[in-house]
């Protein structure tokens, strides 16, 4: 293994599954500002869109995601700018 190639500033990090909300610890070097409780313990959090309790190849069930929501949000947000 090369030396000084690896960083040294791991910490215990939250990462939060926001599509159902399940929170599982891990150490990471990943930046964040946010902070969340665990059990009565602050951590920084991560936030993801997707994770092992929500994947349909873990889970075996298809999920439907509102993509649908989300482009409308998105014409909305932009129709102003429309010439």
């Amino acid at each position: 293994m090369k030396q000084g190639i690896h960083p040294e500033n791991y910490r215990v990090v939250a990462f939060k599954d926001m599509s159902n909300g399940d929170v599982f610890l891990t150490k990471s070097t990943a930046e964040t500002k946010e902070m969340i409780d665990v059990d009565g313990t602050e951590y920084p959090v991560i936030k993801l869109e997707i994770s092992r309790t929500s994947h349909p190849y873990y889970t075996g069930k298809s999920k439907l995601i509102d993509t649908a929501g989300r482009i409308d949000k998105f014409k909305n947000k932009y129709a102003k700018f429309k010439k």
